[in-house]
């Protein structure tokens, strides 16, 4: 399964009433740590379809949804199951330090 783009309008229903755990990375196009996460957030979409939903947030485009999660530098990566967020991570990682949010 693809990363899922996230705005106001979807975000409710992709992410919080998902049946599976969401991986939320908050990101921008202009930013080097951004990048530097964004094929490691592809790979764990694509190794984990169907197991984990990966969505992205586009801070730029959807700074209310930056706002409404507290996410104060990027990229910030959230995870959400249930509805909840459960746990968060700041700034660029290893593949295995996002796994283990879950």
């Amino acid at each position: 399964m693809a990363e899922i783009n996230l705005t106001n309008a979807n975000f409710d229903e992709e992410v919080l009433k998902s049946d599976i755990p969401v991986m939320v990375d908050f990101w921008a196009p202009w930013c080097g740590p951004c990048k530097m996460l964004g094929p490691v957030v592809a790979e764990i979409a694509e190794e984990n379809a169907g197991k984990i939903k990966v969505c992205k947030v586009n801070v730029d485009e959807e700074g209310e949804l930056a706002r409404r999660f507290k996410v104060a530098s990027i990229p910030t990566v959230i995870v959400f199951k249930n509805g909840e967020q459960v746990n968060k991570n700041l700034g660029y990682c290893e593949k295995q330090v996002l796994l283990d949010l879950f």
